[in-house]
Protein backbone atom coordinates (compact mmCIF):
# COMPACT_ATOMS: atom_id res chain seq x y z
CA UNK A 1 0.00 0.00 0.00
CA UNK A 2 1.33 3.20 -1.11
CA UNK A 3 0.65 5.97 1.57
CA UNK A 4 1.07 9.93 0.61
CA UNK A 5 1.35 12.42 3.06
CA UNK A 6 0.51 16.21 2.22
CA UNK A 7 1.03 18.99 5.16
CA UNK A 8 -0.40 22.35 4.11
CA UNK A 9 -2.99 25.37 4.32
CA UNK A 10 -7.12 25.32 4.26
CA UNK A 11 -8.06 28.37 2.86
CA UNK A 12 -11.80 29.43 2.06
CA UNK A 13 -11.39 30.94 -1.47
CA UNK A 14 -13.57 34.34 -2.35
CA UNK A 15 -13.29 34.69 -5.86
CA UNK A 16 -14.24 37.66 -8.10
CA UNK A 17 -13.81 38.00 -12.38
CA UNK A 18 -12.69 41.46 -13.10
CA UNK A 19 -12.01 42.35 -16.72
CA UNK A 20 -8.47 43.30 -15.82
CA UNK A 21 -6.57 43.57 -12.23
CA UNK A 22 -7.43 46.97 -10.05
CA UNK A 23 -4.54 49.01 -9.58
CA UNK A 24 -3.74 50.57 -5.99
CA UNK A 25 -6.67 53.00 -5.65
CA UNK A 26 -8.93 51.39 -8.13
CA UNK A 27 -11.99 49.95 -7.87
CA UNK A 28 -13.14 47.23 -10.35
CA UNK A 29 -17.27 45.91 -10.81
CA UNK A 30 -17.15 42.35 -10.30
CA UNK A 31 -18.22 40.48 -13.10
CA UNK A 32 -19.22 37.27 -11.05
CA UNK A 33 -18.57 36.21 -7.48
CA UNK A 34 -17.82 32.54 -6.31
CA UNK A 35 -16.81 30.99 -2.68
CA UNK A 36 -14.40 27.89 -3.22
CA UNK A 37 -12.68 25.32 -1.14
CA UNK A 38 -8.64 25.89 -1.32
CA UNK A 39 -5.28 26.81 0.26
CA UNK A 40 -2.21 25.22 -1.15
CA UNK A 41 -2.09 22.40 0.89
CA UNK A 42 -5.71 21.30 0.09
CA UNK A 43 -5.19 21.52 -3.07
CA UNK A 44 -2.47 19.49 -3.08
CA UNK A 45 -4.17 17.04 -1.32
CA UNK A 46 -7.51 17.08 -3.39
CA UNK A 47 -5.79 16.73 -6.28
CA UNK A 48 -3.16 13.58 -4.78
CA UNK A 49 -6.49 12.08 -4.23
CA UNK A 50 -8.29 12.45 -6.99
CA UNK A 51 -5.61 11.84 -9.30
CA UNK A 52 -4.33 8.41 -7.55
CA UNK A 53 -4.73 4.89 -8.22
CA UNK A 54 -7.09 3.67 -5.70
CA UNK A 55 -5.23 1.46 -3.95
CA UNK A 56 -3.03 4.54 -2.74
CA UNK A 57 -3.98 6.53 0.73
CA UNK A 58 -3.51 10.22 1.16
CA UNK A 59 -3.10 11.88 4.32
CA UNK A 60 -3.39 15.54 4.98
CA UNK A 61 -2.42 17.09 8.20
CA UNK A 62 -3.83 21.21 8.52
CA UNK A 63 -5.34 23.36 10.60
CA UNK A 64 -9.16 24.34 9.96
CA UNK A 65 -11.51 27.11 12.43
CA UNK A 66 -14.06 26.30 14.64
CA UNK A 67 -16.35 27.88 12.16
CA UNK A 68 -19.06 25.94 10.26
CA UNK A 69 -17.05 26.15 6.66
CA UNK A 70 -14.43 23.65 8.27
CA UNK A 71 -16.96 20.93 8.15
CA UNK A 72 -18.12 21.19 5.09
CA UNK A 73 -14.87 21.61 3.89
CA UNK A 74 -14.20 18.05 6.00
CA UNK A 75 -17.66 16.57 3.97
CA UNK A 76 -16.16 17.29 0.75
CA UNK A 77 -12.50 16.11 1.04
CA UNK A 78 -14.39 12.91 2.02
CA UNK A 79 -15.91 12.57 -0.66
CA UNK A 80 -12.59 12.94 -2.68
CA UNK A 81 -10.34 10.22 -0.57
CA UNK A 82 -9.12 11.80 1.76
CA UNK A 83 -8.07 10.66 4.96
CA UNK A 84 -8.70 13.40 7.86
CA UNK A 85 -7.57 11.88 11.19
CA UNK A 86 -4.59 14.31 10.98
CA UNK A 87 -6.94 17.77 10.75
CA UNK A 88 -6.67 19.89 13.69
CA UNK A 89 -9.70 22.39 14.84
CA UNK A 90 -8.78 25.16 16.87
CA UNK A 91 -10.93 26.80 18.95
CA UNK A 92 -11.76 30.60 19.13
CA UNK A 93 -9.93 30.41 15.23
CA UNK A 94 -11.01 30.88 11.74
CA UNK A 95 -10.43 28.83 9.12
CA UNK A 96 -7.85 30.74 6.49
CA UNK A 97 -9.17 32.04 3.77
CA UNK A 98 -8.18 34.64 0.72
CA UNK A 99 -9.70 37.13 -1.67
CA UNK A 100 -8.72 36.40 -5.43
CA UNK A 101 -9.26 38.65 -8.25
CA UNK A 102 -9.04 37.03 -11.86
CA UNK A 103 -8.60 39.03 -15.07
CA UNK A 104 -10.10 38.05 -18.60
CA UNK A 105 -6.97 36.08 -19.42
CA UNK A 106 -7.29 34.06 -16.47
CA UNK A 107 -4.30 35.66 -14.34
CA UNK A 108 -4.61 36.44 -10.74
CA UNK A 109 -3.67 37.90 -7.62
CA UNK A 110 -4.22 37.07 -4.06
CA UNK A 111 -4.67 38.58 -0.32
CA UNK A 112 -5.06 36.05 2.12
CA UNK A 113 -5.47 35.72 5.65
CA UNK A 114 -3.65 32.61 7.38
CA UNK A 115 -6.28 32.42 10.57
CA UNK A 116 -6.16 28.91 11.66
CA UNK A 117 -3.20 27.74 9.52
CA UNK A 118 -0.79 30.16 11.33
CA UNK A 119 -1.67 27.54 14.36
CA UNK A 120 -0.29 24.72 12.83
CA UNK A 121 2.76 24.09 15.12
CA UNK A 122 5.82 21.50 15.07
CA UNK A 123 4.28 20.27 17.97
CA UNK A 124 1.14 19.40 16.50
CA UNK A 125 3.79 16.98 14.14
CA UNK A 126 4.41 14.84 17.13
CA UNK A 127 0.91 13.42 17.25
CA UNK A 128 1.48 12.19 13.39
CA UNK A 129 4.61 10.21 13.66
CA UNK A 130 3.28 7.04 12.44
CA UNK A 131 1.94 8.73 9.19
CA UNK A 132 5.57 10.03 8.73
CA UNK A 133 6.68 6.30 9.43
CA UNK A 134 3.89 4.75 6.49
CA UNK A 135 4.17 7.50 3.90
CA UNK A 136 6.98 7.05 0.86
CA UNK A 137 6.16 10.78 -0.32
CA UNK A 138 5.91 14.30 1.96
CA UNK A 139 4.44 17.61 -0.04
CA UNK A 140 4.20 20.53 1.31
CA UNK A 141 4.44 24.23 0.67
CA UNK A 142 5.26 28.09 2.68
CA UNK A 143 1.94 28.79 3.33
CA UNK A 144 2.06 27.65 7.22
CA UNK A 145 5.24 28.83 10.03
CA UNK A 146 8.44 28.05 8.38
CA UNK A 147 8.81 26.33 11.71
CA UNK A 148 6.60 23.51 11.35
CA UNK A 149 8.18 23.11 7.70
CA UNK A 150 11.37 22.64 8.90
CA UNK A 151 9.88 19.91 11.51
CA UNK A 152 8.27 18.18 9.39
CA UNK A 153 11.26 17.69 6.97
CA UNK A 154 13.36 16.68 9.43
CA UNK A 155 10.88 14.13 10.12
CA UNK A 156 10.56 13.00 6.65
CA UNK A 157 14.59 13.00 6.87
CA UNK A 158 14.81 10.98 9.88
CA UNK A 159 12.03 8.40 8.14
CA UNK A 160 13.73 7.94 4.95
CA UNK A 161 10.61 9.37 3.44
CA UNK A 162 11.00 11.71 0.06
CA UNK A 163 10.38 15.53 -0.06
CA UNK A 164 8.86 17.18 -2.52
CA UNK A 165 8.48 21.32 -1.39
CA UNK A 166 6.78 23.62 -3.16
CA UNK A 167 7.78 27.22 -2.12
CA UNK A 168 4.86 29.20 -2.87
CA UNK A 169 4.43 31.88 -1.83
CA UNK A 170 7.82 32.81 -2.57
CA UNK A 171 9.53 33.48 0.59
CA UNK A 172 13.92 33.10 0.96
CA UNK A 173 14.66 30.03 2.50
CA UNK A 174 17.81 29.09 3.81
CA UNK A 175 20.28 26.03 4.21
CA UNK A 176 18.70 24.28 7.03
CA UNK A 177 15.50 23.96 5.20
CA UNK A 178 16.90 23.50 1.38
CA UNK A 179 19.45 20.67 2.36
CA UNK A 180 16.66 18.61 3.90
CA UNK A 181 14.14 18.83 0.24
CA UNK A 182 14.71 16.06 -2.27
CA UNK A 183 12.65 17.58 -4.90
CA UNK A 184 11.95 21.43 -5.03
CA UNK A 185 9.60 23.32 -7.52
CA UNK A 186 9.12 26.58 -7.81
CA UNK A 187 7.91 29.37 -10.53
CA UNK A 188 9.77 31.36 -11.93
CA UNK A 189 9.01 34.45 -9.23
CA UNK A 190 9.99 31.69 -6.33
CA UNK A 191 13.19 30.80 -8.02
CA UNK A 192 14.05 34.23 -8.28
CA UNK A 193 13.29 34.78 -4.43
CA UNK A 194 15.30 31.56 -3.67
CA UNK A 195 18.59 32.30 -5.75
CA UNK A 196 18.27 35.59 -7.01
CA UNK A 197 18.35 34.56 -10.72
CA UNK A 198 15.73 35.83 -13.33
CA UNK A 199 14.34 32.75 -15.29
CA UNK A 200 13.60 33.45 -18.67
CA UNK A 201 15.38 30.72 -20.32
CA UNK A 202 16.54 27.54 -20.36
CA UNK A 203 20.43 28.88 -19.58
CA UNK A 204 18.89 30.92 -16.20
CA UNK A 205 16.90 28.23 -15.14
CA UNK A 206 20.09 25.95 -15.43
CA UNK A 207 21.77 28.83 -13.33
CA UNK A 208 18.80 29.05 -10.73
CA UNK A 209 18.81 25.11 -10.53
CA UNK A 210 22.65 25.35 -9.89
CA UNK A 211 22.47 27.95 -7.46
CA UNK A 212 19.76 25.16 -5.55
CA UNK A 213 22.14 21.52 -6.04
CA UNK A 214 25.00 23.67 -4.71
CA UNK A 215 22.46 23.33 -1.44
CA UNK A 216 22.31 19.50 -1.68
CA UNK A 217 19.16 19.76 -3.69
CA UNK A 218 19.06 16.86 -5.96
CA UNK A 219 16.58 17.85 -8.07
CA UNK A 220 14.91 20.78 -9.27
CA UNK A 221 11.77 21.36 -11.40
CA UNK A 222 10.51 24.99 -12.35
CA UNK A 223 7.74 25.67 -13.72
CA UNK A 224 7.14 27.81 -16.44
CA UNK A 225 3.43 27.90 -16.78
CA UNK A 226 2.35 27.56 -20.43
CA UNK A 227 6.01 26.83 -21.42
CA UNK A 228 6.22 23.60 -19.21
CA UNK A 229 8.60 22.88 -16.45
CA UNK A 230 12.17 22.87 -16.65
CA UNK A 231 13.98 20.19 -14.96
CA UNK A 232 17.35 19.84 -13.59
CA UNK A 233 18.90 17.08 -11.94
CA UNK A 234 22.43 16.90 -10.33
CA UNK A 235 23.29 19.79 -12.93
CA UNK A 236 21.54 18.17 -15.75
CA UNK A 237 18.50 20.25 -16.87
CA UNK A 238 16.18 19.84 -19.73
CA UNK A 239 12.62 21.90 -20.35
CA UNK A 240 9.61 19.70 -20.44
CA UNK A 241 7.17 21.42 -23.00
CA UNK A 242 3.22 20.97 -22.47
CA UNK A 243 0.05 21.04 -24.15
CA UNK A 244 -0.80 24.41 -25.34
CA UNK A 245 -4.73 25.20 -23.30
CA UNK A 246 -7.10 27.92 -22.96
CA UNK A 247 -6.41 29.31 -19.35
CA UNK A 248 -9.49 30.81 -18.11
CA UNK A 249 -8.58 30.61 -14.21
CA UNK A 250 -4.67 29.69 -12.86
CA UNK A 251 -5.59 29.81 -9.61
CA UNK A 252 -5.25 25.80 -8.75
CA UNK A 253 -2.71 24.92 -11.59
CA UNK A 254 0.12 24.83 -9.55
CA UNK A 255 -1.42 22.87 -6.85
CA UNK A 256 -2.53 20.35 -9.36
CA UNK A 257 1.27 20.10 -10.89
CA UNK A 258 2.39 19.13 -7.53
CA UNK A 259 -0.06 16.93 -6.34
CA UNK A 260 -0.04 14.99 -9.82
CA UNK A 261 4.17 14.59 -9.42
CA UNK A 262 3.63 13.02 -6.40
CA UNK A 263 1.32 10.65 -7.62
CA UNK A 264 3.64 10.08 -10.86
CA UNK A 265 6.37 9.53 -8.58
CA UNK A 266 5.20 7.42 -6.27
CA UNK A 267 3.94 5.26 -9.02
CA UNK A 268 7.17 4.87 -9.94
CA UNK A 269 7.31 6.64 -13.19
CA UNK A 270 10.35 8.09 -14.55
CA UNK A 271 11.06 11.07 -13.61
CA UNK A 272 10.45 13.04 -16.91
CA UNK A 273 7.33 11.52 -17.26
CA UNK A 274 5.55 12.07 -13.74
CA UNK A 275 6.68 15.79 -15.25
CA UNK A 276 4.67 15.08 -18.04
CA UNK A 277 1.33 13.90 -16.10
CA UNK A 278 2.01 16.54 -14.21
CA UNK A 279 1.81 19.01 -16.79
CA UNK A 280 -1.25 17.19 -18.35
CA UNK A 281 -3.44 17.55 -14.82
CA UNK A 282 -2.48 20.97 -14.49
CA UNK A 283 -3.54 21.57 -18.43
CA UNK A 284 -6.91 20.76 -17.52
CA UNK A 285 -7.31 22.85 -14.42
CA UNK A 286 -6.28 26.09 -16.08
CA UNK A 287 -9.40 25.51 -18.54
CA UNK A 288 -11.98 25.59 -15.73
CA UNK A 289 -12.94 27.82 -13.21
CA UNK A 290 -12.19 27.58 -9.19
CA UNK A 291 -9.38 25.92 -7.45
CA UNK A 292 -9.92 22.58 -6.05
CA UNK A 293 -13.41 22.29 -8.59
CA UNK A 294 -11.02 22.58 -11.67
CA UNK A 295 -8.90 19.97 -10.23
CA UNK A 296 -9.33 16.74 -12.31
CA UNK A 297 -9.27 12.96 -11.65
CA UNK A 298 -7.48 10.49 -12.90
CA UNK A 299 -10.29 9.07 -15.61
CA UNK A 300 -9.76 12.89 -17.50
CA UNK A 301 -5.93 11.95 -18.25
CA UNK A 302 -5.04 10.30 -21.40
CA UNK A 303 -1.74 9.33 -19.68
CA UNK A 304 -2.65 6.56 -16.91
Amino acid sequence: MTTLLILGSSNIDHVMHVKQLPTAGETCMTQDYQVHFGGKGANQAVACARLCAPSTKVHFISALGSDPIAKNMCAQWKKDGLNLEAITFIDNENTGSAMIFIDSQGENCIAANAGANDKLLPKMLVKQDNLFTQAQFLLLQLEIPLDTVKQALLLAKQKQCQTILNPAPAKKLDASILSLVDIITPNETEAFELTGIRVTDAFSAQQAANTLHHIDVKCVIITLGSQGAYVSEEGEGQLISTSPAKALDTVAAGDTFNGALMVGLAENMPLHQAVRFANQAAGITVTRHGAQAAIPHRSELTMT
